[in-house]
């Protein structure tokens, strides 16, 4: 009798849904039974994380992306105990630097301004997808058509979030992790990634060539077969 498959929870980012992760949904689904939460009614990281706890298995890997790796820091904070595994994409372990908080307050208040809401439109898209990927329409259109679809009051919701110091929380958990970063990521660059591994003790760093902030839309592939290796590998090793 074959053991049944462990629960993945895919967390998604700023303005994401499940759109977000439709790659990792199909390609891996013969090793893990995956649920993407919808994160998009709260209006903190607590209250994302308690929401993916009451409805999550006694015990499951989880992985972050970008705003979504707070959410998976948060739950590590709460309930240690339930994370088999932890992936963390495009993300970060500290508090917004300066300017990010600035680049954040600026986005805000022009997002309030009213009229069409446009999403991650074209222009702000050449900080969030590699430089090589512009002119790609498919992965443009699903971008710009996810963040639109979730609109300005999920946007203003969420860009507001206080993002806490995850570095200690992360850093006790005595479980397989992983961190995936696009190597020209301009919201959350590869450097900090390095640094993050460094400091919670990850020996599990997956940059992604020719990849932004997006990696999960944009490197499929390579993102896929490094969270395949995470769920395989010897549960205890870190």
């Amino acid at each position: 009798m074959t053991a049944p498959l462990p629960q993945l929870i895919l967390l998604p980012g700023l303005l994401n849904d499940a759109e977000l992760w439709r790659d990792q949904i199909r390609d891996l689904a013969d090793v893990a039974r995956i649920w993407v939460p919808d994160l998009t009614p709260y209006a903190t990281i607590r209250e994302m994380a308690e929401h993916v706890l009451e409805r999550a298995e006694p015990t499951f890997a989880v992985a972050g992306f970008s705003m979504g790796g707070y959410v998976a820091q948060e739950i590590a904070r709460i309930a240690p105990e339930r994370i088999e595994r932890l992936a963390l994409l495009d993300t970060s372990i500290h508090v917004d630097t300066p300017q990010r908080a600035a680049q954040r307050q600026a986005l805000n208040k022009a997002a309030a301004k009213g009229g069409t809401f446009l999403g991650i439109g074209q222009a702000i898209l050449k900080s969030y997808i590699d430089a090589s990927r512009l002119d790609d329409t498919e992965l443009t259109t699903r971008i710009v058509d996810m963040t639109q679809r979730l609109g300005r009051e999920v946007f203003l919701r969420q860009n507001s979030l206080e993002r806490q110091d995850g570095e200690a929380a992360v850093r006790a958990l005595r479980v397989p992790l992983l961190i995936i970063v696009g190597e020209n990521d301009q919201i959350t660059p590869a450097d900090r990634h390095r640094e993050m591994a460094q400091a919670i003790g990850c020996t599990h760093l997956v940059v992604i060539p020719s990849t932004g902030h997006m990696a999960p839309m944009e490197a499929p592939g390579p993102v896929n077969g490094a969270l395949r290796h995470w769920l395989q590998r010897p549960a205890g090793k870190r």
